[in-house]
């Protein structure tokens, strides 16, 4: 399968969170996306993982992807070893996309920043002639190496590189972001609170949208970091 842009996260509901209004922009001007999710969320204080690989199906079906597949790292305790970096670009390499979108370089989750590390390594081994993978039919798979990686912003307000205009989509956004209903704020829940099942944790998400949005000029918006400087060949598309 070719995509022109992967997302991927280490918890099923990292890419909600943070990106799926830019996966929604992108969409709707024609372009092909899917999400990749690097583990279960099994350690998750809040469901399980069969409770989350459902909410992830669900929010799947609201985004409308392409594709979706869940990588079974060890949740919170994932290394970024060879094992751990063949999966990935075994990932990569089957959906081969122009642009990749990775966890926060640095975040309140310790899995957030080694995810972000490990996915910008496996993009660059991926391009390697040398390191032989096969795909999930078993076929030989080729060399591809993704043109940019954006790491999303998550928990901390990190200053952004790049900001996506997602007003028109922050609807849709926050209806995949409530599909994992296990981990937000429930009433009548009698499992532990954990630090976003709060009251007012969805509220924080739409306001860090309107704080990454004010910045541009618009009410919404998704912030990305960049390792690299961003290029452009017309100033007007920065516009």
């Amino acid at each position: 399968m070719k995509v022109d842009i992967l997302a991927i996260g280490v918890h099923p509901d990292d890419v909600e969170l943070s990106c799926s209004g830019t996966l929604l922009r992108q969409m709707s001007l024609g372009y092909k996306a899917a999400i990749v999710d690097l583990t279960e969320g099994e350690l998750g204080t809040r469901g399980n993982a069969k409770t989350r690989l459902a909410e992830a199906k669900k929010a799947t079906d609201i985004l409308g992807v392409a594709e979706r597949i869940n990588l079974g790292l060890a949740d919170g305790f994932f290394s970024g070893d060879r094992a751990d970096q063949l999966k990935v670009i075994q990932a990569i390499r089957y959906f081969r996309p122009d642009i990749v979108l990775a966890n926060a370089i640095d975040d309140r989750h310790p899995d957030h920043g080694r995810a972000a590390k490990l996915i910008h390594d496996a993009c660059f081994l991926a391009g390697l002639l040398k390191i032989e993978t096969q795909s999930y039919d078993q076929s030989p798979q080729e060399r591809w190496r993704p043109q940019a990686i954006y790491h999303y912003i998550q928990d901390k307000v990190l200053k952004a590189d790049l900001v996506v205009d997602v007003t028109p989509f922050m609807e849709k956004k926050m209806e995949s972001v409530r599909a994992f209903q296990s981990q937000f704020y429930d009433p009548d829940s009698k499992e532990a609170d954990s630090p976003i099942s709060g009251k007012d944790f969805l509220d924080f998400i739409r306001a860090r949208a309107q704080t990454y949005g004010r910045q541009i000029g618009v009410p919404y918006g998704e912030g990305f970091t960049s390792a690299r400087p961003i290029g452009s060949k017309d100033l007007f598309e920065l516009i």
